[in-house]
């Protein structure tokens, strides 16, 4: 859901990788055998403790790959491309994918294509989670803009998607 996976991905990007997007995607997709279960807190590291409080209330937990996953007839898994079909069949309804200006967010459910939120949006950003709200022809749905800007985070802009994506990110 965004309204998860937004803050932890904008404040991963601006403090645990330096706005480096290349060392980010190593992480987040060269580095993973099959993708993410779900991310957690440790994406945090770096952030300055109150941003860290706002987003998590406190709490820590960590990420979590699927590179323990078995499959039916034993073989090792493998990483796979999600297209229509296979996000149905999965129940995939979110995908997150890393671009240079910033992360675009697609609501598997309505497009094929969505809004981006520029990298440099305050992570304490409330997202909304509608899959109908998130259009490529419209800003990322925000439902509560942060109450001050964070020292070095601007407010969010959007751009619809265009083109293709350079590198797919991980998709839930």
């Amino acid at each position: 859901m965004p309204s998860h996976h937004l803050p932890l991905l904008l404040a991963a990007f601006q403090y645990r990788f330096h706005r480096n997007l290349e060392a980010m995607s190593r992480h987040l997709v060269d580095d993973v055998a099959i993708g993410w279960d779900e991310l957690g807190t440790d994406l945090l590291d770096g952030a300055p403790p109150a941003l860290v409080a706002a987003l998590t209330g406190g709490e820590k937990w960590p990420s979590r790959t699927l590179d323990n996953l078995i499959t039916p007839d034993g073989s090792a898994p493998v990483r796979m491309t999600v297209t229509d079909d296979t996000a149905d069949a999965l129940d995939v309804q979110w995908g997150y994918i890393l671009h240079a200006q910033g992360i675009e967010v697609i609501s598997l459910l309505h497009q094929d294509c969505g809004p981006f939120v520029d990298w440099r949006t305050d992570p304490r950003t409330a997202f909304s989670d509608d899959p109908a709200r998130w259009s490529s022809t419209a800003p990322p749905p925000l439902i509560r803009p942060p109450r001050a800007a964070a020292p070095q985070a601007a407010t969010g802009t959007a751009a619809p998607a265009r083109g293709v994506p350079a590198r797919p990110a991980a998709r839930r």
